[in-house]
């Protein structure tokens, strides 16, 4: 069954876009919470406008998620951690704490942008990935280092 889109749906189209969907989808779903519409030539020319604004307003935030994603990659996010003598971390860093990391240093990254295969739970350097949008992706160079090594470090040049 073909409808017109009254809104943006993820994973099926725009505003003003004519879908094929399943009848029972279309009926129980889009048409009663008025997403989708009949597609008419009355239909089709009231969203013509909307739909205009609403491209221009996309192209807008795409280019926005582009320059993000060319100013953080290859950005190196340092953090300090409690850490045992082998070098494992008591409890780990998080998508946040990277998340927060970058949003210090001027970047404007949400929490639910970076994406890691588990949390970092061993001191060391991690590759982490930036996701601005389903094809925008950066690379971010995350150093842990330990507290410890850090305090003895500041001593050490005090001393000297």
């Amino acid at each position: 069954m073909e409808v017109l889109l009254c809104s943006d749906v993820e994973k099926l189209g725009w505003l003003g876009d004519i879908v094929d969907v399943k009848e029972g989808y279309a009926r129980n779903y889009l048409l009663p919470q008025g997403l989708a519409t009949v597609p008419s030539e009355a239909n089709i020319k009231a969203l013509a406008e909307e739909k205009a604004h609403r491209a221009e307003a996309r192209q807008l935030v795409l280019e926005q998620k582009q320059r993000l994603v060319a100013a953080v990659q290859d950005a190196e996010v340092a953090l300090t951690a409690k850490a045992n003598e082998q070098g494992h971390l008591f409890g780990s860093v998080t998508e946040r704490d990277i998340a927060e990391n970058l949003r210090q240093q001027g970047f404007d990254v949400a929490d639910e942008m970076v994406k890691m295969d588990g949390h970092i739970k061993e001191l060391g350097v991690s590759e982490v990935t930036v996701r601005a949008a389903a094809d925008l992706t950066a690379t971010v160079r995350v150093v842990v280092n330990s507290q410890e090594q850090t305090v003895d470090a500041t001593h050490e040049s005090n001393s000297a």
